[in-house]
């Protein structure tokens, strides 16, 4: 299991990432709370009916790249107000990003490989693995991303806890630790699957010919038009945890075993080390912040 570590300190640089989008938020915050206030007015709503026009706490995340190339990180909202930083952004080796969400959001954060951007197609293949619709800035309602992708999920929206997961359910494309400041357990996937994956699940890959991703069997499986009654997938008669066991997915030992820390298939939960939880405040009212590191050092963790 995710040892609970401190996430390593911000730089100055992010700090004030930090602040700035707190800042930003703020703003629109209070420009949405005085648009409220001024259509209620103007439609004489007894201020006693009046839901309390306070600003809302946010969160934060963090997203660094300590690759030794270039990414392009995107996140996709499944559930709360939509972020101010844009869904989409390039990020250079060494780098990082802080923004801001909403204390109800929900989604899934993951990196681009191999983008060119240039000939002004929105298509996801506009990436070799993890593209998006949309292209740069990823379509807010369709732009969940295309595996194989290593994806962070998080949900801020429960009463006490947050609940979070590294999946390599749909495949892998980079390296990825996703830690926190709350004394929590880390969901990870640490190492480079890309270059030791089975050889049926291999790919894509570069014009170079080395891989940038790692299939799982049921991707491999929904390529190939097979996902709708697949003990892959856990689908169809294999649609309960019953009925899909882990000796029953293809190459289960291979991910499980590599990245211990990560959700490794639709039903990876009896393992214990899928699914994560941390409680939402470190002490009063200090939530817990978290950061998605692609090609972290596993050593740190």
């Amino acid at each position: 299991m995710g040892r609970g570590r401190r996430a390593r300190p911000r730089s100055a640089a992010l700090r004030e990432d930090k602040r700035r989008t707190f800042l930003r938020y703020s703003l629109q915050s209070a420009m949405q709370q005085f648009s409220l206030l001024t259509t209620l007015a103007l439609i004489s709503v007894p201020l006693a009916a009046m839901v309390s026009a306070e600003p809302s706490s946010v969160r934060f995340i963090t997203v660094l790249n300590d690759c030794p190339f270039t990414i392009w990180p995107a996140f996709f909202t499944a559930s709360g107000p939509q972020p101010i930083q844009p869904p989409g952004w390039e990020a250079k080796p060494n780098t990082g990003l802080t923004f801001a969400t909403a204390t109800n959001w929900s989604g899934r954060i993951w990196g681009r490989r191999v983008c060119d951007f240039s000939t002004g197609s929105t298509g996801p293949d506009t990436c070799l693995s993890g593209g998006c619709n949309g292209g740069l800035i990823c379509n807010t309602t369709t732009g969940t991303g295309v595996p194989p992708a290593t994806l962070a999920t998080i949900d801020f929206s429960g009463t006490s806890k947050d609940i979070y997961t590294v999946s390599v359910v749909d495949g892998y494309n980079l390296p990825m630790a996703f830690v926190n400041n709350g004394g929590c357990s880390f969901a990870s996937c640490p190492v480079d699957l890309a270059t030791s994956c089975p050889e049926d699940l291999a790919g894509p890959f570069d014009r170079d010919g080395q891989p940038v991703g790692c299939k799982s069997a049921c991707l491999r499986d929904a390529l190939a038009g097979n996902a709708g009654n697949s003990s892959n997938c856990c689908t169809g008669a294999f649609g309960s945890q019953a009925a899909c066991p882990t000796s029953g997915v293809e190459h289960y030992n291979y991910f499980k075993q590599s990245c211990p820390d990560s959700f490794a298939y639709a039903f990876d939960e009896p393992s214990g080390t899928a699914i994560f939880q941390c409680p939402k405040a470190v002490k009063f009212d200090e939530d817990v912040e978290y950061t998605v590191t692609f090609c972290p050092d596993p050593f740190n963790l």
